[in-house]
C-alpha cells in the first residue's frame, strides 16, 4: 500500500479533522486511474477508506463535499453508501439533492447509490432515476431500482419512452424491461 495513504489513514483515525487537509491531496498522492471497483477510481477508493477510518467522518462530510472538487464530491457521495448510515442519518440528503441538480454524470451516478435508495422519499428517488435516464446513465448503476420501482416510476418512464419514440429517437435498451413490467 502507498506509504502516504497508510500515514493518512493513521492521521484521520486519530483526528477526523485531518480529513480537511488530506482529502484534497489524495488524487496527487495515490493517482486518479480506474480501480478494481467498477465505476470507481483509485482516488475514490482511497478517499472512502479515509472516511471509514475517521471516527466522526459524518460530521466532516458536508464541508468536504461543499468545498471539494468534483472528484472529492464523488468520493463523499460514495462514502454516504459505505459508512454506517446510523452516523449519517438523513444528513446526506442535502448532498444527494445537490448532486442531482448537476449535469455531471459522475456525480449523479454516485448520488444514486445505496444511501439514496434507502433514504430518498419516493418522489425524489423517481426524480433521480429519471435524471439518470435523461443523462444516459446506465440503470445498472442505480442502487435499489428493483425494490424502489413503482407504478408511478413506470408511468414516468413509459411517458419518456413514448416521447422518444414520437421524436424518432431510440429508447435506451436498459429501460425496456421496466417498461414491460406490470403495475401491481
Amino acid at each position: 500500500m502507498n506509504a502516504w495513504l497508510e500515514k493518512a489513514l493513521h492521521d484521520v483515525a486519530a483526528d477526523a479533522t485531518a480529513l480537511r487537509t488530506l482529502f484534497p491531496a489524495v488524487g496527487r498522492r495515490v493517482g486518479r486511474g480506474p480501480s478494481a471497483t467498477p465505476g470507481w477510481t483509485v482516488d475514490d477508493v482511497a478517499r472512502v477508506r479515509l472516511l471509514r477510518a475517521a471516527p466522526g467522518a459524518a460530521a466532516e462530510m458536508p464541508d468536504l463535499y461543499r468545498y471539494g472538487d468534483a472528484a472529492e464530491k464523488r468520493a463523499v457521495l460514495h462514502g454516504l453508501s459505505e459508512l454506517d448510515t446510523a452516523d449519517i442519518g438523513d444528513a446526506g440528503l442535502e448532498l444527494v439533492a445537490d448532486a442531482l441538480r448537476t449535469n455531471d454524470t459522475r456525480l449523479v451516478t454516485a448520488a444514486m447509490g445505496e444511501y439514496a435508495a434507502t433514504h430518498l422519499d419516493a418522489a425524489a428517488y423517481r426524480h433521480g432515476v429519471l435524471k439518470c435516464v435523461f443523462m444516459g446513465i446506465p440503470l445498472a448503476g442505480i442502487a435499489g431500482l428493483a425494490r424502489r420501482t413503482d407504478g408511478e416510476l413506470r408511468r414516468m418512464l413509459r411517458s419518456f419512452a413514448a416521447e422518444r419514440t414520437a421524436a424518432g429517437r431510440e429508447v435506451p435498451a436498459d429501460l425496456l424491461p421496466l417498461l414491460h413490467e406490470q403495475d401491481a
